[in-house]
């Protein structure tokens, strides 16, 4: 959450939390349960991201299918997505990191020069691609890649603060859109939208977007249409049924056995009726909330049960459908712990009638009609909405509401037909205790804190113990959707006091790498660790596809050239087009941000072996650039599978030195650093855009027996020893730190 938005957020709260609805009846959903089904769109180019392996740098390996189980298409992961890096500037970049290790008593000197000014906008820490801005396409186009292949079928849009960030959505949508075209795979977007009032963001995004039916193939869907996370009785025109001026000074009690009603005349189709029921400050109320026609005994044309009343709750029956104007009674029943209805004495009001176990008595009660119009009926029948709890503590008051962040346990959200939906997981959260706070606090719920208490370890922080322990209650429940927080928000305004609590400097939804929510990687610190295991935690959620199996054990003839390999299998896929190419400015101009190392375009792999050699092709998409120079066509190699032996886990590399024309170099690790020694001459073969390597199983150190070996392949990553280097330069194949798995088969 954005410091922008909870700047007004500890003013809604109050209302926000008092405003849950029923829909007026589950029959008259379109939609059944079962269109929930994984929506992710299928590449034409499936790479099997799934099947790939790797492990971070605390050792942690990726599961796999004996782990995980099959793919759960019924399951499905959203993933909180920020737009805003570039519209909010005013002056830095600020990174309270680097701040803190200039000044260490920074944070105890608001007057300090290092800072920006109160309210501008500071990064706690450094983005792996720099302080970047968010129409930064090379950005967008690896942030798809990485989302992607960790499973994530949908990115969903921070726009709660009143701003859509149009341009920036509009270029992320376009690069989403050319990379579909080449084949990949890419999330499917979505919108959070303000907690209070979001007509206005709402508005903006139909005239933009929806209504112009622009880059529709990436709207996500659920349950049949487009999904908007959006209160939609906000959107309704609310009129009062009460005597004009008039101030409701009279809260009658509710006791069990007994009914409480009031007659009113809705003047025109409406949506919604909503009353005010107080709790007198407790905690433990419920009641049942009918909408009648006929009168105090007539027909009930829908019912809602509500628990956990918050003290003056309005709480409202609401439709998707319009109910014809007329006269209607809502009335409350079956009352548990304490709860009433906020009314006026004597005041009578001239459109409806007080009663009392179907009595009619003096006085009105407080009630709300939501009024329906053309523009509102178009879009409720537009989107598939649910309702956003803007708090980490209360939970849902009704069905169809969805969280975007809680503190552990996390509540589940179900929907009207009564199934397990939605859940959200954080990597980190600003309570502080049962309260809101600040992430720069002590006692914040940072990515180390887990079982009610911050894990002070060494690599606590790394672990992500927060969100572990989240996704472990999310897998129990095992809803449809998991929203997780988040992806790229790296940023907080700075403040001198939130939610009652005064310091000298004060950052709420960010601060620094123990206290922030981020999972893209960061340059530094725990680098890539949150990003793979996101990966596990996905895959352990939605399961995975089995391994590729055995390669094909044949006497390979390179020098005859490749149609043999057209039946090798299995085939190894990369994505398509997308060695590196970057220019753009990032923040406030900081840099000029230029990586050109992008050349072959990896596309496919395969592998084949026989007693007594291993043989490794690859396949780019144009033809293959000439091995002058350094960085070409590398490939890595591990021997053992283990990621504790060798250079994050490779054994021997080929083409690290440069080759001559038929033959290349194969190097051992030296020390598990970015060190090799060379160990074998080999041959090579290249035509066009193919390229083979013939490796001795000699060379490698294979032992006789069934063999399980991981590989890369890699073209003009700079060789900077870190395994950054696979995510910011060249192509790799597979991504990042993935590596393809060969089984060898048995040798006779």
């Amino acid at each position: 959450m954005t410091m922008m938005r909870l700047c007004h957020l500890v003013l809604m709260l109050a209302t926000l939390s008092l405003s849950p609805l029923a829909y007026l009846t589950s029959s008259e959903r379109a939609d059944a349960p079962d269109a929930a089904a994984h929506p992710a769109t299928s590449s034409t180019w499936d790479t099997l991201p799934d099947t790939w392996v790797a492990s971070d740098a605390l050792g942690r390996s990726l599961p796999g299918y004996a782990e995980c189980g099959p793919r759960r298409p019924d399951r499905t992961v959203g993933m909180f997505y920020f737009l805003w890096h570039g519209t909010h500037v005013e002056g830095g970049p600020f990174d309270i990191a680097k701040i803190l290790t200039q000044d260490p008593q920074a944070m105890q000197n608001a007057d300090s020069p290092l800072w920006g000014k109160p309210g501008a906008f500071h990064h706690w820490s450094e983005s792996i691609f720099g302080y970047y801005l968010s129409d930064d396409q090379s950005v967008i186009r690896k942030h798809a890649q990485l989302l992607a292949d960790a499973g994530i079928d949908v990115i969903i849009f921070d726009v709660t603060n009143q701003f859509t960030y149009t341009p920036y959505y509009m270029t992320l949508l376009k690069v989403f859109t050319a990379l579909r075209k080449e084949g990949n795979t890419t999330p499917q977007v979505a919108f959070l939208c303000p907690f209070g009032d979001p007509g206005h963001v709402l508005a903006e995004l139909w005239h933009d977007l929806y209504g112009p039916g622009l880059y529709r193939d990436l709207w996500f869907q659920w349950r049949g249409k487009p999904l908007i996370l959006a209160n939609p009785s906000a959107l309704i025109d609310q009129q009062g049924a009460l005597p004009q001026n008039a101030t409701p000074t009279l809260p009658v009690a509710l006791a069990p056995g007994h009914t409480l009603s009031q007659s009113f005349t809705a003047e025109r189709p409406f949506l919604s009726v909503a009353g005010s029921f107080p709790t007198w400050q407790t905690s433990n109320a419920a009641l049942t909330l009918t909408l009648r026609a006929d009168g105090p005994q007539g027909t009930a044309l829908a019912s809602h049960r509500f628990a956990a009343v918050p003290d003056n709750a309005s709480l409202a029956l609401s439709g998707e459908k319009p109910l014809p104007a007329g006269t209607y009674v809502l009335e409350i029943s079956q009352s548990a712990g304490t709860v009433g209805w906020w009314s006026l004495g004597a005041q009578v009001s001239a459109k409806g009638q007080a009663f009392a176990d179907g009595v009619a008595v003096p006085g009105s009660r407080v009630l709300t009609i939501g009024y329906a119009d053309s523009q509102t009926e178009q879009l409720r029948s537009f989107f598939t909405f649910r309702t956003p709890q803007a708090s980490y503590f209360q939970g849902p008051t009704r069905p169809d509401m969805w969280s975007w962040l809680e503190v552990y346990p996390q509540h589940v959200f179900t929907n009207s037909q009564g199934e397990k939906e939605q859940m959200s997981v954080g990597v980190a959260q600003n309570a502080v205790g049962n309260r809101l706070g600040s992430m720069s606090e002590a006692e914040a719920r940072g990515r180390a804190f887990h079982a009610g208490a911050t894990d002070h370890a060494p690599d606590a922080i790394a672990r992500g113990l927060n969100v572990a322990e989240q996704w472990d209650r999310a897998r129990h429940e095992d809803p449809q959707f998991v929203f997780v927080t988040g992806w790229n928000e790296w940023i907080a305004g700075r403040f001198a006091e939130f939610n009652g609590i005064k310091e000298p400097v004060v950052f709420v939804d960010q601060f620094d790498a123990a206290h922030s929510r981020d999972i893209e990687p960061m340059r530094g610190g725990f680098g890539d660790d949150f990003y793979y295991q996101l990966v596990s935690e996905v895959r352990r959620y939605k399961g995975v596809r089995p391994g590729p199996g055995p390669c094909t054990r044949r006497t390979m003839h390179p020098d005859q050239g490749f149609a043999e390999w057209q039946t090798v299998e299995p085939e190894y896929r990369d994505d398509i087009g997308d060695p590196v190419h970057r220019d753009h400015p990032g923040w406030n101009h900081c840099e000029q941000y230029v990586n050109h190392t992008g050349r072959n375009d990896l596309v496919a792999a395969k592998v084949a072996y026989d007693d007594t050699m291993v043989w490794f092709y690859v396949r780019t998409r144009d033809a293959i650039t000439p091995s002058t120079g350094r960085h070409w066509m590398m490939l890595f190699i591990d021997t053992d599978h283990d990621p504790r032996s060798g250079w994050l886990g490779y054994d021997a590399v080929v083409n690290r030195i440069s080759p001559s024309a038929t033959r290349a170099t194969l190097e051992k690790n030296a020390d598990s650093t970015y060190r090799w020694t060379a160990a074998a001459d080999i041959g090579y073969h290249l035509v066009g855009n193919e390229l083979v390597l013939d490796i001795p199983r000699t060379a490698l150190g294979l032992k006789d027996g069934a063999v399980t070996i991981d590989f890369k392949w890699a073209d003009n990553i700079m060789e900077t020893g870190e395994a950054s280097d696979f995510t910011l330069n060249g192509d790799v194949a597979p991504n990042d730190r993935f590596n393809y798995r060969a089984q060898l088969g048995q040798r006779p």
